[in-house]
């Protein structure tokens, strides 16, 4: 599945000491090695639309079907402009890493990273920088002044409840903390998600992305209590009624929820947004500076952040960057009620992420996972 993001040791070596983590060969029409020469941001979309429909086919890595919809958006590029696609779902820092090592044989066009593997990406030089016509919907923290990168969408932590095990859902860490189930929180020294949620149980219980203790606290007394699942966040162990409460990005939390629910009419489950604390995080689009088809990948990121676009995204649970695109009422519908969304959201500070994140991992290593039961 995509984006376990975790620490990928080796590609993160091979990319940047100091960051954190989360096939065919394809022709096009532009020469190998001089996609990144050519500014596709002085085109009209016209021209834009007419160079890919030339080149036919966008490859991308990180961007399957089943992560938050984009099934539906490579079916309108098909659709569109006859554009066709395949993916290779990998982690953030893989595909950083096939960027590179590939070079000017690259055979990926476009590819989705961790909002804080975006400059990672800039750094390393393997974007072409593409702003589309809805830049300036975009806030100032979601995107790369050249356009290197932009978030496209985001999530925030939340909480799953299989209401067949839990009667009363947890609305807060404080909530979970009262309770006699298991909380499967994944893998923290390798699953991005499973950091985030840490980070978000900090903000929750006092501390900050400064003070991890509060949340150590808290993930030490249930791993103490035998209430700490670190086993595998998937949807097939959630359907499977192995999972009471589970800690997922919402877009993760509504879509198992659906599989589980048209797989078995029976099934029950809430999600919430912690009342307490959470965190926000988005997913960046990065275009290979050797993408083969480089028109077709900047036409791909124009989908996505247009009206249609956008809602392809928010119809898979994702929040779309741009907040002035009008979702349709059925999509709110199935959405987490608005008002649970507030300042007690918090954004992250990636600056500071990759150090506190390494000082996590060896602290779950020493700490957290010898006080399992």
């Amino acid at each position: 599945m995509k984006k376990s993001d975790g620490i990928r040791k080796a590609a993160v070596l091979a990319l940047s000491a100091a960051m954190c983590f989360d096939m065919t060969a394809c022709g096009g029409a532009a020469a190998k090695g001089q996609a990144a020469a050519k500014d596709y941001n002085s085109m009209s979309i016209d021209e834009l639309t007419k160079e890919a429909q030339a080149e036919g086919k966008v490859a991308s890595v990180g961007m399957p079907d089943t992560w938050a919809n984009w099934v539906q958006t490579w079916t309108d590029l098909k659709t569109k402009y006859g554009i066709d696609h395949t993916d290779l779902d990998m982690s953030s820092a893989e595909e950083i890493s096939m960027f590179k090592e590939e070079g000017t044989d690259a055979t990926k066009d476009i590819g989705d990273v961790g909002q804080q593997w975006g400059p990672v990406a800039k750094q390393e030089g393997v974007t072409l920088a593409y702003k589309t016509s809805h830049w300036d919907d975009i806030p100032d923290w979601a995107k790369d002044d050249t356009g290197n990168w932009v978030v496209c969408y985001y999530g925030t932590m939340s909480i799953i409840t299989n209401n067949k095990l839990v009667k009363d859902p947890p609305r807060s860490f404080a909530d979970i903390l009262k309770g006699d189930y298991k909380v499967t929180l994944g893998d923290v020294t390798t699953a991005s998600q499973a950091q985030h949620a840490v980070l978000a149980s900090a903000y929750a219980l006092g501390g900050s992305i400064d003070d991890l203790q509060p949340a150590y606290d808290f993930w030490k007394t249930l791993a103490q209590q035998g209430r700490l699942d670190v086993g595998e966040t998937s949807v097939a162990r959630i359907e499977s009624g192995e999972i009471a409460v589970c800690m997922l990005w919402d877009y993760n939390a509504l879509g198992y929820r659906d599989n589980a629910v048209k797989d078995n009419p029976d099934a029950s489950f809430t999600v919430n947004i912690p009342s307490d604390g959470s965190v926000q995080s988005g997913y960046a689009s990065i275009i290979n500076a050797n993408a083969p088809d480089p028109a077709a990948a900047c036409l791909a990121r124009e989908y996505i952040l247009s009206d249609e676009g956008q809602i392809n995204l928010a119809r898979g649970y994702a929040t779309p960057i741009r907040s002035n695109v009008k979702l349709p009422d059925d999509v709110t519908a199935k959405r987490i009620d608005a008002s649970q969304y507030g300042s007690n959201v918090h954004t992250i500070d990636y600056q500071k992420w990759t150090d506190v994140c390494q000082k996590m991992i060896t602290y779950w290593q020493e700490n957290i996972i010898p006080s399992i039961k």
